[in-house]
């Protein structure tokens, strides 16, 4: 695929290239049908390549559900087969539909996925897929009376081409035991583009909550770890005093059962890098080490998914471009047969815990004075 960026998707306004530019590569043909599934909420363009992984995995998009007009006809001009509706409660109580997926406003997404999940039905939320303690609690109380799933699409992980082969050696042993991951996620943020709530931590649960949530996913998968602590978190608002609430940096120390971590999130990605931002992961183990760059190779290799693989013998560049994403085909086998494929719902929620806590007990990294040196 192309180096398509963001800048490309607002040009061409279409949504078809919004999906590019979030990952969504040709699939080819359109496999069987095997459920119906509906949507309420397009407030993140997330929900293109959310669709497109449960049409992968033999979804039919029949309904979907938004307030703003601009959002939906850019949504419908996509998926011209589905039908928009004037009330949620068509897609909740909807007869054939399994299945609703969501990214909707991050703090809305929880209650929605509530609703859902006493409908009977299960649930796909963009991340962060709840955004305070209170609502998790509620969160898997209704999930363990219900038996619904309540999915969250870490994309990074999910989507990412190089991510998921990087769990493939991995779990071949290709560099030992996991020992600690690095995951470095950094956004630009041009803020003529964001709408009102982008900016209010309370609607999108803080930037350790938001962006935070898909390294603490993979922390969590390459280390193995099925439980885990937040050793320390800070939080900082460095340049965006017109919205002193806002938070443009943060990082967190991790440790679990099975390693250790390091995430790092920021909102300052320069306009010279020709991209939305230069996301990284780096997995130690015993016996080597993997350095990923996800989305660009500053060293100006074209294309995306730059894996490097250092190991006892060699450094080695490893080919990602026939990888086949297996979330949503995963996702709608556990639909269909009440299984926990795609991610438990263990993995879920303590990846979402990981985040809420680190975000809750972060210390402010933006009102530090330096000592003055001597003399």
């Amino acid at each position: 695929m192309s180096n398509f960026n963001r800048r490309d998707a607002v040009k061409g306004g279409a949504a078809l290239g919004a999906a590019a530019a979030f990952g969504i590569r040709p699939s080819g043909a359109t496999p069987p049908h095997r459920l119906d599934f509906g949507v309420i909420g397009l407030n993140h363009g997330h929900i293109y390549s959310q669709c497109a992984a449960v049409i992968r995995g033999g979804g039919r998009l029949t309904h979907f559900y938004a307030v703003e007009d601009d959002l939906a006809a850019e949504f419908q001009n996509r998926f011209p087969e589905a039908k928009r509706v004037s009330d949620e409660r068509e897609i909740i109580e909807h007869e054939t539909i399994r299945l609703v997926v969501s990214a909707a406003i991050p703090a809305q997404r929880a209650p929605i996925g509530i609703r859902v999940m006493k409908a009977g039905k299960d649930y796909m939320a963009d991340k962060p897929g709840i955004t305070s303690l209170e609502q998790l609690a509620e969160v898997r109380r209704v999930q363990k009376e219900t038996g619904s799933i309540y999915s969250i699409s870490y994309s990074e992980r999910f989507e990412n081409y190089g991510t998921i082969r990087a769990s493939e050696l991995v779990a071949k042993g290709a560099i030992g035991d996991v020992i600690q991951t690095i995951g470095l996620g950094p956004h630009r943020i041009r803020p003529a583009t964001r709408p009102d709530w982008f900016w209010d931590p309370a609607q999108f649960g803080g930037i350790i909550c938001d962006i935070g949530s898909h390294q603490m996913d993979q922390f969590l998968h390459f280390t193995g770890s099925t439980e885990a602590e937040v050793v320390a978190s800070q939080t900082g608002n460095f340049h965006n005093e017109v919205h002193p609430d806002f938070q443009d940096f943060g990082d967190a120390m991790l440790r679990g059962n099975g390693g250790v971590g390091y995430v790092r999130i920021d909102w300052f990605t320069p306009e010279g890098l020709g991209y939305w931002g230069d996301g990284r992961l780096m997995v130690l183990g015993t016996d080597g080490y993997i350095d990923l760059r996800k989305y660009v190779d500053i060293g100006g290799a074209p294309g995306r998914d730059h894996l490097f693989l250092v190991d006892q013998k060699e450094i080695r560049q490893i080919d990602c471009s026939d990888v086949v994403p297996p979330y949503g085909p995963q996702l709608v086998d556990d639909v269909l047969n009440r299984t926990e494929t795609a991610m438990s719902q263990a993995h879920c929620f303590l990846a979402t815990e990981l985040a809420l806590k680190a975000q809750a007990q972060a210390s402010r990294a933006d009102t530090f004075t330096p000592p003055k040196m001597p003399g």
